[in-house]
C-alpha cells in the first residue's frame, strides 16, 4: 500500500471529506489532496504531526506500506528507526526458528542413540540359572565340585565307586532344582539371592539382544524429531517466501 492509499483508507474508515481531514490533520486540503495522489511526501515534521493527530504510531501507520514505500520514505527517523526494528525482528524470527530446528534435530539424533545403546530402557535379556539352594554351611561352588569331590575320595579309597554313584545320585535327587531366570536387568555374571532353607547361586548362561518396544517408539520419535529439523527451516523459508510474494502484489 502507497502512503497516500493509506491516508485516504484511514479518511474513509473515519467517513471525512478532503476538508474535514485536512482539519483534523492540521493541513491544508490541497496538500493533502497531494498526499493522497502520491505526488508529495510528508517532511519528517509533518508525518510526525499527522500521525500524532491521528493518535497512531508511527509503527501503526507504516506497518501497511509496501517496502518500496517505506524504503522512500526512510530519510524520515521514524521510518528509519521502524525498519531497522522490522529488520531486527526479522533476524529474531529467523534465529528462533533456526534454534528450533537445531534443538529438533539434536534432540532426534540423541533419542536415536539412547535408543540403540538401551540408555532408557534396556535392550538385552539375560537368562541366569540356578542349580539348587545352598543350604548354612554349603560352599558357593558346592554344584561344581560335588561330582569332582566324590571322584576325588573314590580315587583316595575313602569311598567306593557305588557309593560315590549313590551319593551322587542322592544329591541330583535330594538337592539339584533347576530354577531358570530371564531379566531385562544386567545383575553380572554371577548373583545370590535369599529364599527359604538358604539361598540360590545363580549364574549368567546367555544374553540376547532384542530391541524393545519403548525403544522401537523411541527411535521411531527421534527420527521424526531429526527430520522435523530441517523441515522446520525449509517452512520457514516457505513462509518468507510466500510474505515476499504477497507484498510483492500488493504493490
Amino acid at each position: 500500500m502507497k502512503f497516500g492509499a493509506k491516508l485516504k483508507q484511514i479518511r474513509t474508515e473515519k467517513q471525512l471529506t478532503q476538508p474535514q481531514f485536512a482539519e483534523l490533520l492540521g493541513i491544508e486540503q490541497s496538500y493533502l489532496s497531494k498526499l493522497e495522489n502520491d505526488k508529495s511526501q510528508p517532511s519528517a515534521d509533518m508525518f510526525a504531526t499527522i500521525t500524532t493527530a491521528l493518535g497512531m504510531t508511527p509503527a501503526d501507520f507504516l506497518a501497511d506500506l509496501d517496502g518500496e514505500t517505506q524504503a522512500s520514505l526512510r530519510h524520515m527517523p521514524q521510518v528509519g528507526q521502524f525498519l531497522e526494528g522490522v529488520k531486527v525482528q526479522r533476524i529474531a524470527h529467523v534465529r528462533h526458528w533456526t534454534y528450533a530446528a537445531a534443538a529438533a534435530g539434536a534432540l532426534g539424533f540423541a533419542m536415536m542413540l539412547a535408543a540403540n545403546d538401551g540408555i532408557f530402557f534396556p535392550n538385552n535379556y539375560y537368562k541366569y540359572t540356578s542349580r539348587g539352594v545352598l543350604e548354612p554351611g554349603d560352599a558357593d561352588n558346592l554344584f561344581d565340585q560335588f561330582s569332582v569331590t566324590q571322584e576325588m575320595r573314590m580315587k583316595a579309597r575313602d569311598i567306593t565307586p557305588e557309593e560315590r554313584f549313590r551319593l551322587e545320585a542322592d544329591f541330583q535327587t535330594r538337592r539339584v532344582k533347576y530354577v531358570t531366570v530371564e531379566s531385562s536387568r544386567d545383575r553380572g555374571t554371577v548373583y545370590f539371592e535369599d529364599v527359604p532353607g538358604g539361598r540360590r547361586k545363580f549364574d549368567l548362561i546367555k544374553v540376547s539382544y532384542t530391541r524393545s518396544t519403548a525403544n522401537k517408539i523411541l527411535q521411531y520419535l527421534g527420527a521424526l524429531l531429526a527430520f522435523c529439523g530441517p523441515l522446520i527451516l525449509l517452512v520457514e523459508w516457505r513462509l518468507r517466501s510466500v510474505s515476499k510474494r504477497i507484498a510483492s502484489e500488493n504493490k
